[in-house]
């Protein structure tokens, strides 16, 4: 079983019609889409998103995903895309699992990891800015 988090968001999906394919089950790239919804609430949450990143000095680019599809999400079907914040201090680890929201489901799981590059000079941080472990601080107070 993945780690949960510090910090987790659920975000509710309705699976729409350009999602899926002719047999009303979504194909799978979009799950990194659905995933991408939850990773921005979550950094909603800890008021350091993609615009306060850039503002910062810092882009994230993710270098690692995986996903493990267990059953397939259909058109219509509402899920819930849990994201956990797992690691913050030298990388951006967030687990996520995807689940009916009727049933509750497991239906994919999956994990993202990103680290900071200095926008200025665009090498890559061993370590994550202060500013966004003072933000992830903040959000745990």
């Amino acid at each position: 079983m993945r780690s949960t988090g510090v910090l987790h968001v659920d975000s509710e999906i309705v699976v729409p019609f350009f999602d899926v394919d002719m047999l009303e089950i979504v194909w799978h790239g979009h799950y990194v889409k659905y995933l991408e919804v939850a990773r921005c609430a979550l950094l909603d949450k800890l008021q350091h998103n993609y615009l306060q990143m850039r503002a910062s000095g810092y882009a994230w680019p993710v270098i690692d995903l995986q996903l493990r599809y267990i059953r397939g999400a259909t058109f219509g079907q509402r899920i819930i895309v849990r994201a956990d914040l797992v690691e913050w201090e030298n990388r951006l680890k967030i687990n996520y699992l995807i689940s009916d929201a009727v049933t509750g489901e497991r239906m994919t799981r999956g994990s993202s990891v990103q680290v900071a590059v200095e926008i200025a000079t665009r090498e890559m941080q061993l370590a994550s800015p202060r500013v966004f472990v003072d933000a992830v601080q903040q959000a745990l107070a």
